[in-house]
Parts: C-alpha cells; structure tokens; sequence
C-alpha cells in the first residue's frame, strides 16, 4: 500500500540530491568524494568529467565481447551520424514497403551464427534486407493513423535510459512523479489529479499505451464495484457477481476498451452517437434505465477526446453529471488530443473533466517523444493501487511507508525511464515551442481542409479540430476504397480508412514533425491526379460495357432474321420458337434495355451508381429517369411484341397490321405512368 505522499514530496529536492550524490560516487571511483560539511542541499554537484580515451585497458578476450568500448564509441557516432542522414533524406524513400508477408524469412539464415559478425557487415544487411520492410511513420507524406512522436532530444534521452539498463531506482520514481506535476498542469488538468498537490490523493503514472491506461481503470473501477457487492451480498458467488456488470462505451471508442473488457471479463454496451460522432448524456442515461431493469449493474464509463476515426469529442459535461448521479467510474481517453491541451484554445474540449476518475494521453502521439509513453492520472490512487497490489517478501523494501511504488500502478514489475524523455523534450523545447508545433499542424489540417473544400469531386465528412481531416469522394464506397488503394499501393502517400455512418471514408492526419504547406499540397495533388484518373477509369469502362450490350442486343435479332413481306409486314423465320425460348428472348431483350439505360445516365451522372443516393434524388430528377426507363422498356416490349408467332401471323394481308394491337395498349400504360420508380 502507499501511505505518507506528503512527507515524502517534503523532502524531495534533498532525498534527490543525496541519491544523486551516492550514484554518482559508486560509478565513477576516480571522482572524489563529497564530506557532509562540503555540499549543502541546494548545490548541485557537477557531471564526473568524461576523458576521450578510456582509463583502463580495454581487452578483448577471444572476441567474444561482442564490441569493445572503442568500438561502441566509434560505431554509436557512426549510428547517431546513420540516423540523422535517414531522417534527413526519408522524403526519398517509398511512405510504405513494396514487399509480400514472408520476404524476410528466405533472405536470413534459418539458424543463428555460431562466430560473431562485424558491426559493418550487421549494418550492411540492416539496410539491405529490414529497411525495405520498414513502414516510413516519420515520412512527410505518411498521413495514416496519428503522428508517431518523435525528435532528436528524445531519442537521446531513450539512449540514456537504455544505457542505464535500471528497472526500477530513487530517480525514476521522483522524476515520473515531477515530469507528470508538470505535464498535468499544462494541460489544465484540476489540481485533484496533481501528485504533488499538498494533502491530495491525486497521482499519477505513466504506462506503456492507451490500452493499458484503459484495461488498469478498468480493473481499478471492478474492484471497487466488487468490493461493495461483496459487503452488500456476502453469501452471493463472486462468478454472478461479476457476470452482471456492464461498461458503456461509444461506437466511436478505441477497440482498446473493448479488449479491456474482453479480458476484465464484464460486459460492455457500445452506444450510439449524434450526428457529429459525439456519445451524449441522454442516450448513456437512457442505457442506464434499460440495462438496470434487466437486472445488471452498471459501473464503467469510457468517454473518448479525440476518437480514432474523425477525432470526434465525446460531451463531458452531459456525461459526468450522469456518471456522479448513477456513481459509475468515469474514464476518459485523450491519447491523441490530449497534448493540444497544453494550448488555451482547445481547453474548452476538458469541460466536465472534473466528474472524472481517471484521465490518460499519450505524449509518444503528438508531444514529439517517441513510445513508449501514455500518461495517466486518476482522482484517487488508492482506489487504483488497491487493484492491483501483490506485495511479495523479495520485493519489499524499507521505503515502503515513505514513497511511491510504481509496481502496484500497473501490469509490469520492471518499468522503463520514460519520464526521462518527457524531461528532455519540455526542458528542450519548452512550452512555447511545443504549443507552436501544436498549432501549426492545427493550421496545416485546415489547409487541406479547405483544398478538398474547393474540389467538387470531394466532400469533408468530420469537424475539423484538431490535426486530422476525414474526407471521401462523391461517389460509390467502392470507388473510395479504389482510391485509397490505389493512393497507398503507390508508395507515394499512405493513409487509412474509417467508416462513418455506414460510409467509407479516407482519414487525412499531419504527422511530420516537420511538416509544412508544399507537404500539404504535394498530398493534396497526389489525392487528387488519382482521383480523377479512377473517374476517367470508369466512365471508360461504362462506355465498353454499353457497346458490349449493344452488340449483343444486335447479336440477338441476327440469330433469327426475319423477312419482309410484300406491304412491309414482318413473317415469321423458318423455325417456329417454343414459348419457352420466346419468353427467355423477351426477358433477355428486356434486361439488356434496362442496363443500357442505366449506364448511358451513370456516366453523365455517377450518383445513380449507388443505389441508396437514387432515393434521396428531388422528385423532379426521379421522375425523369423514370420516364427514361419506362420509355426504353415501352421500346423493348414494343419490338419483342412484335415477333410473337399469333402476331405476326394474323392478317398478313394488310398494311401496318403487326403493330395494330399493340398501339392502344401503348397508349394506355404510357397516360398511366406516376413518375415512381421503384430503387435500382
């Protein structure tokens, strides 16, 4: 259990510094040690100084060191040198790999080297063989899911930390608990959730992803709920109890909540949304009433800011007070927009974070620090501690009742030095540089916005708030999904889809840390050359298909010609056709009128491809094509009519008698027409 938080955090600068201290002294033996008398708490002592070469010898027994520290300082300048020119030349490279699954098994040896390679001879096939298998998530042109935080401070901080190979020490814990003091007041988070806030029971930690931050509030908000069922049905078995539970979630929620509870074990009800892809008050209060009279017992509630598929914000304010009301665990996931928060602007999208539970986002998405880091902070920690404790004799220590244990906030025993990269990338950056990055990538996503906005062929589906624009052509799902086939095979750019309101749409995100207006309009003209070259594809595949059709309603009348008679009255072929082959001819010819009138006003009007679009069409355009259609099947029968054997063959004698009886009923169905055509 964690106890005594605040008289830890009194003593903190001083407990850092002597940690420090003795740290320091352990790993460099030649730096001299520090007297009591000689530093004082507010004197940071200075870096042991680092000599070029090393002070002992660096042996190299047998070669089986697999590199020396010579070598590890020429080959890391080499690597650092190695990465730079990558991300200095990424926009050269294909946005996503031209391979099939499997290529990598048949180009490595199917068993392990018994002698060492070379560092040279590791990275010459590093690059010839993983590099064309490596999706280009820094690409300025990589425009799918969201940004994949990077930057150079990061990466040096990841360095450290992996230089460092610690899983758990003094430093790790009190700059976690800092770093998440800090980052949550730049986003305006309530002093509630703070660390460091005086007599609170607010914490904070930082887990690897989103989806662990979901599955442990999860976890924290059952235990709870289970705790008082306990008390309240203590003969009642803890299997029945569980099977009546229930989390609600939006339709628009990650996947990652629904994985959660897979594993968590209760059931989840995913709700409906507004038109705007918002999960509302209303519709979680009605789902309440409705899941309560059917005997379950409601206790989780996972909101979204920022939703995978259109960065769509779920109403805080409407929901907490639902939440508060019915006592459910509310949690809300901001892994993509969270980091916008550190701009005034969008803190209005927090309204009602103060009825949460627990909050999370990932800096590793859009605050350039690569993952893993997702940030979480709950209202109080001991209700998630109390979850997931397990506190085994080998891993108990004598701070126990003065600091906080990492290892009882999640799934993981060992944990990295995450904190680290947050340290480097705000100290580096600072606030105001992080919020410029923000907002220009804001500005850039309304850019494309309002280029797609101009083009008639295409249409925006989302609100644009934050970093990404959902977009779909007019048309068909099946030409979107073409698009967006045909826009990723290319390597040029690559995005992803999403549905929205049972449609396809095409997902628009700026990732590039880097990235700036002629990135944007390099995507835009790719969008659209091959948007119009797919337009162009299938107005020329409808025009074929029409002169496909064409010469087989010819085909037809050539296989039995009939003759003229003497007053220019058809007779009947030699073989007399059973009625069964007639009325197959009839269906045929019918058919094949149908279709030729359907794709001549398909290529002057692609809207009538989807056959949903046609029932929203005014009545005006509606009644016209349903003229088109009744005249080309008035012709069709018209000229199908007139081989009938009983036809033709009365009074053959007469001028223009073949099309005697059919001219009144003609007449009849055509002053009879209501304009109503049944959907295609």
């Amino acid at each position: 259990m964690v106890y005594g938080l605040t008289d830890a955090l009194k003593n903190l600068n001083t407990y850092c510094q002597e940690k420090t201290t003795r740290l320091r002294d352990s790993l460099s033996p030649a730096r001299q040690p520090t007297t009591s008398n000689q530093s004082s708490p507010t004197t940071v002592p200075s870096p042991p100084t680092m000599d070029k070469t090393p002070s002992i010898e660096d042996p190299m027994p047998d070669g089986n060191t697999g590199m020396s520290r010579t070598q590890f300082r020429r080959y890391g300048k080499e690597t650092v040198d190695y990465i730079a020119d990558y991300l200095e030349t990424i926009h050269k490279r294909r946005v996503v790999p031209a391979i099939e699954p499997g290529y990598l098994k048949d180009l490595i040896p199917g068993e392990a080297p018994n002698r060492p390679d070379s560092f040279e001879s590791v990275m010459d096939d590093f690059e010839k063989l993983i590099m064309p298998g490596v999706t280009h998530w820094q690409h300025p042109r990589f425009h799918a899911y969201f940004p994949a935080g990077n930057s150079f401070p990061s990466i040096l901080a990841d360095m450290l930390s992996d230089a460092l190979g610690c899983a758990a020490c003094p430093a790790m814990t009190e700059l976690e608990l800092i770093m998440l003091d800090w980052f949550g007041k730049m986003i305006g988070l309530p002093k509630e959730f703070l660390p460091l806030t005086e007599g609170g029971k607010g914490g904070g930690v930082i887990q690897s992803s989103a989806s662990e931050c979901n599955f442990v509030s999860l976890l924290a908000a059952r235990f709870e709920v289970m705790k008082e069922l306990r008390q309240r049905f203590p003969f009642v078995e803890e299997g029945l109890l569980l099977s009546k539970l229930i989390a609600y979630c939006s339709k628009e929620a990650h996947s990652s909540v629904e994985k959660a509870c897979m594993i968590g074990m209760v059931k989840l009800r995913i709700l409906e949304t507004d038109s705007k892809y918002r999960l509302r008050g209303e519709t979680l209060r009605n789902a309440i009433q409705e899941d309560r009279n059917l005997g379950l017992i409601p206790f989780y509630v996972s909101t979204t800011l920022g939703t995978t598929s259109c960065c769509s914000f779920d109403v805080l304010s409407e929901i907490g007070p639902v939440c508060e009301e019915n006592e459910l665990w509310l949690h809300v996931d901001a892994a993509y927009s969270g980091s916008a928060m550190i701009c005034p602007e969008f803190r209005y999208l927090l309204n009602g974070i103060e009825y949460a539970m627990s909050f999370n986002t990932n800096p590793n998405k859009w605050m350039l620090i690569n993952f893993d880091c997702s940030t979480m902070w709950v209202r109080d920690r001991f209700k998630l501690t109390q979850a997931l404790v397990v506190d085994p004799l080998y891993l108990q220590h004598s701070w126990m009742d003065k600091s906080i244990d990492y290892r009882h906030w999640g799934i993981p025993l060992s944990r990295r030095f995450r904190s680290l990269k947050l340290w480097f990338v705000i100290r580096m950056y600072g606030v105001e540089g992080l919020q410029k990055y923000i907002r220009e990538h804001v500005r850039l996503a309304k850019r494309m916005e309002s280029l797609l906005r101009a083009d008639s062929n295409f249409e925006i589906v989302n609100d644009v708030v934050m970093g990404l624009v959902c977009f779909r052509m007019r048309e068909s799902d099946e030409m979107n999904q073409k698009l967006l086939m045909r826009l990723n095979s290319s390597g040029r750019i690559h995005m992803v889809p999403a549905s929205l309101s049972e449609r396809f749409v095409i997902r628009f995100c700026v990732c590039a840390e880097n990235a700036c207006d002629k990135d944007i309009d390099t995507a835009y003209e790719i969008i659209c050359q091959s948007a119009q070259q797919i337009l162009r594809e299938n107005a020329k595949e409808a025009i074929v298909e029409e002169e496909e059709e064409d010469e087989d309603h010819t085909a037809v009348f050539k296989e039995e010609p009939l003759s003229t008679g003497r007053r220019g009255s058809y007779t009947m072929p030699e073989r007399q056709l059973s009625k069964e082959e007639l009325l197959a001819a009839r269906g045929q010819q019918e058919s094949l009128a149908k279709k030729r009138s359907f794709l001549v006003r398909m290529v002057s009007d692609p809207k009538c491809y989807n056959p949903k679009i046609v029932r929203h069409l005014n009545l005006a355009n509606h009644r016209k094509m349903s003229q088109d259609l009744f005249r080309d099947r008035t012709l069709m029968q018209t000229i199908s009519h007139g081989q009938r054997p009983n036809r033709l063959s009365h009074s053959p004698g007469s001028a223009g008698s073949a099309f005697n009886w059919e001219e009144e009923d003609d007449r009849v169905v055509a002053s009879s027409q209501t304009g109503v055509q049944t959907p295609l």
